[in-house]
């Protein structure tokens, strides 16, 4: 990493911007455009690889880019939570790039520029919030995120679409304006600053009250971390082409979300003062619930993409509470599971685009003995479901036992217990399909063979799949880089020998 180059972090931000504007000139030049995507997401990869291994060497980068009035800046810093997410939306967009171009020529859709223009657009608004030093930076690159998304998820252009879409961006939009708009112009009325600081910039600022209240306004103000009852966005977009659902649910879009509730917990309020809070529990009960409500209603979707949506619904509600418990371990655990989360969910929205880019196929009742015909995709699927359930030898193992150490620490039994139901009830709605692809037998009359989707699918989902399984060995780098927010990296054995 020491070997690449070191670029100002509000560089590493434009190049996706950039690459987009030069993808919409290309337009229907199909050859340029896709390369222009491939280049694009190369060139921000090895920016953010440079960032990082200058991170890790220790050198402190800032850079303030442009004052509007004073206390309102445009300025980004390196910090180990926006590091972790910058490196995980980087690598999963250059495997997301091959994905988007196979499936989307491979389904015969139209306005592709537009399309990958506004991909584009999504990962730089993603690495503007990863790498914000202040609530103003993040929020201007939180709306970019959300308006930016909209034409991805209204692609079809049919009324369906289009519907999904409205309701998608009017939730996202009245959340973050209605809520957190104020609760920021609250922290600034309040303490005089909008930059974020390691132990928070509250303490002794707000009373518990108000800091009770603000905490409610910066939780539903996230829409994008998808707490319930403010969650029907994420379902609704699922309208959008696989490769957006992949987006949104992986890289992008509810990272982004769950990343700034991390963020505003350590930064803006700080775990000691947390604990002080009246709604913190309250608010921790609420992920909770979300956790275990999303999960029993993933059970019940026949239609796999809806299935996996409330699957990220969950998955996001365990990210939260690792915040809210306000303990070290538990807030370790929340970061890890973003990026654990990231790439076993990404897999299997990949999985289930190849599904029906091969089959046509989009229901669960209709995969019986797929798996004889596609099994790479579902041998991808399992170990992509086996990430996201939590189970070796998969990354995902780590993040929720560190999930479940923390709310340990805390003293929260019943949390304790809601991890552990939920995990059984992920078993309940993740591997049905596979069980139903390997083990029935193809319905009569279905041809038997080989039929995976074309190439240009399938070697992203495997290699997302094999991250990991790769992330189970390396899951000791995520914990030190978190763990150095409060010095506890290099901790010998707590994620090998737990």
């Amino acid at each position: 990493m020491s070997m690449l180059p070191q670029l100002a972090p509000f560089t590493v931000v434009l190049i996706p911007f950039v690459g987009a504007a030069l993808i919409a000139l290309a337009g229907a030049h199909r050859g340029l455009r896709e390369g222009l995507s491939w280049v694009s997401s190369i060139l921000f990869f090895l920016a953010v690889m440079g960032l990082l291994g200058a991170f890790l060497a220790g050198e402190t980068i800032s850079q303030s880019v442009w004052e509007i009035m004073p206390g309102l800046t445009i300025a980004f810093r390196l910090e180990p939570v926006g590091m972790l997410f910058a490196a995980m939306s980087s690598t999963l967009w250059v495997l997301a790039t091959p994905y988007a171009i196979g499936y989307m020529n491979a389904k015969g859709y139209a306005n592709l520029g537009r399309f990958f223009a506004c991909y584009a657009i999504a990962l730089g608004a993603a690495a503007g919030i990863a790498l914000a030093d202040n609530l103003f930076t993040l929020f201007v690159f939180y709306e970019i995120l959300s308006v930016s998304t909209y034409p991805l998820v209204a692609h079809t252009g049919d009324g369906k679409a289009k519907q999904g879409a409205r309701t998608y961006l009017a939730l996202l939009l009245a959340t973050s304006i209605g809520l957190m708009l104020p609760a920021m112009i609250w922290v600034w009325t309040a303490t005089g600053t909008l930059d974020f600081a390691d132990g928070g910039i509250l303490a002794g600022q707000v009373s518990p009250t108000a800091g009770a209240v603000l905490l409610v306004l910066f939780m539903y103000g996230t829409g994008k971390a998808a707490l319930m009852p403010f969650h029907r966005w994420l379902p609704a977009a699922m309208v959008a082409p696989t490769p957006v659902s992949a987006l949104l649910h992986a890289v992008a879009v509810v990272k982004a979300g769950v990343f700034v509730v991390l963020k505003i917990a350590l930064y803006v309020f700080g775990l000691d003062y947390l604990r002080e809070l009246v709604t913190s529990d309250v608010m921790l009960y609420i992920a909770a619930f979300t956790m275990l409500a999303a999960s029993l209603v993933a059970i019940r979707q026949d239609n796999l993409k809806a299935r996996l949506a409330y699957s990220t619904v969950s998955q996001l509600a365990y990210i939260v509470v690792g915040a809210l418990l306000a303990v070290q371990l538990a807030a370790i655990g929340g970061g890890m599971h973003m990026l654990m989360h990231g790439f076993g969910k990404i897999t299997l929205f990949f999985c289930a685009g190849a599904i029906y880019v091969a089959s046509g196929k989009t229901q669960i009742s209709e995969l019986d003995g797929l798996g004889r015909r596609m099994p790479l995709t579902f041998a991808a699927f399992f170990i992509g479901a086996l990430c996201v359930i939590g189970l070796p030898p998969t990354g995902g193992i780590w993040s929720k036992w560190h999930l479940v150490a923390g709310a340990h620490d805390a003293g929260h039994t019943m949390i304790m217990a809601a991890f552990m139901l939920s995990t059984l009830l992920n078993i309940g709605y993740l591997l049905p399909p596979v069980v139903r692809a390997f083990l029935k037998p193809l319905p009569e009359g279905e041809k038997s063979g080989f039929a995976e989707a074309p190439w240009m699918c399938v070697i992203p989902l495997l290699l997302t799949a094999l991250g990991t399984l790769v992330l189970f060995f390396m899951a000791q780098s995520a914990f030190d880089l978190l763990g150095g927010l409060f010095g506890l990296a290099t901790n010998p054995g707590s994620v090998a020998n737990p």
